[in-house]
């Protein structure tokens, strides 16, 4: 099929060629456990049909992915007794994109999971903020 990238290990699982412990699944996505989870119950949501990531999904497959993600999510507070829940989106090498095929991971939260947050938020230069502003919207 054109949607699906032989080469890709999402597309495998996609494919039943690989195994996944899969939690939720649906015409357009399927959702499964992460075997490097970061926290208990960490879950990915792929699109079924191969894209590379967030940029050249069609609207429908990231709608999809989003609308999985939500309810896996809620799922994780349901069922895990999660105190919150991370939705991460990793697109390009330089943003942590290992595997290239869209995905959406669904980080449940615990009190002291050890998990932190990538960077140190400090305000910003409002000049610069301002300069980035005119070039996204100019």
């Amino acid at each position: 099929m054109a949607d699906h990238d032989p080469d890709c290990v999402f597309c495998k699982i996609v494919a039943g060629e690989l195994p996944a412990r899969v939690i939720e699944e649906d015409e357009r996505t399927i959702a499964f456990l992460d075997i490097s989870p970061a926290t208990p119950g960490h879950a990915v949501v792929i699109p079924r049909a191969h894209t590379a990531d967030v940029t050249t999904a069609s609207p429908e497959d990231l709608a999809a992915v989003a609308a999985t993600g939500q309810r896996v999510a809620r799922r994780a507070l349901d069922q895990l007794d999660a105190i919150g829940v991370n939705l991460l989106n990793n697109c390009g090498a330089r943003a942590w994109q290992t595997v290239f095929h869209l995905h959406l991971h669904v980080i449940p939260r615990y009190e002291d999971d050890g998990m932190r947050l990538p960077w140190i938020p400090t305000p910003g230069d409002p000049d610069a903020i301002a300069a980035v502003h005119a070039r996204l919207t100019g």
